[in-house]
């Protein structure tokens, strides 16, 4: 059954095609480790647990859709780019250069969860479905499209551009899907101001637009909620960056 998203685009892709265009795309990544070398969690088993278990507590505690049905699963790309990305079917793909550039894990959580929302909300799928078409997109789920087809709709997650309709769900969603972890429910806003002090933009806003007031707006709605924003202690991020560069 297709659903409607908050910019009024009906989305006629069941949970299940959702998937399937998800692992499609995540076989189509992993076969190709020049353009996306992902680490092997063999060799950096301590780095995975621990990006596995907050995606794991804000799917579980924050009451993610879906979750018995996507993944969730989480792959690190190990270049210096400050990105992260999220296939249809809960794919989650975050980027070296983006963790090393964080400052806490608070913020860490808050670009995981508002990619989870980009997943769970069914985002991609709405625009993929805009750039392709609907009969395209069919033809990789059912298996009638031609082979080089999914290397090009796999390629497109990393330059597809959302809408502020859909960033600003994405924003309200990691609030709530944070609000009862560990982690400060206002995330996302400290990686958005971050970011914005930066002195150039990094990839992650070409493909995500900035809505307006959005760092206002993300606090506002965590302390609507009730939600803690404290930021704990950081050791532990900090390992967990050590580890990367092990």
């Amino acid at each position: 059954m297709g659903s409607c998203s908050e910019d009024g685009d009906i989305n006629v892709f069941s949970i299940e095609q959702d998937l399937k265009l998800g692992q499609q795309a995540d076989a189509e990544i992993r076969s190709k480790p020049s353009e996306f070398p992902i680490l092997d969690p063999a060799d950096h088993p301590q780095a995975y647990a621990y990006l596995q278990g907050m995606v794991d507590e804000i799917v579980e505690k924050g009451m993610v859709p879906y979750a018995d049905v996507f993944p969730y699963d989480v792959a690190i790309i190990d270049q210096d780019v400050e990105n992260a990305f999220a296939t249809p079917g809960g794919f989650l793909y975050v980027y070296t250069g983006l963790i090393l550039a964080l400052e806490t894990e608070d913020e860490l959580a808050g670009v995981l969860a508002h990619e989870i929302a980009h997943s769970a909300e069914r985002h991609s799928t709405d625009q993929l479905t805009q750039q392709f078409g609907l009969s395209t997109l069919l033809s990789l789920i059912t298996g009638g499209a031609d082979p080089g087809l999914i290397s090009q709709v796999a390629g497109s997650l990393l330059t597809l551009s959302f809408s502020r309709g859909d960033e600003t769900e994405a924003d309200e969603r990691s609030v709530d899907y944070l609000c009862n972890t560990q982690y400060a429910a206002n995330g996302a806003a400290g990686f958005f101001e971050s970011i914005q002090d930066g002195p150039s933009p990094p990839e992650f806003l070409s493909t995500h637009p900035n809505p307006d007031n959005r760092v206002e707006a993300i606090n506002q709605r965590a302390a609507d909620k009730g939600c803690s924003t404290e930021t704990g202690s950081q050791e532990r991020f900090r390992t967990f960056k050590d580890n990367l560069m092990e």
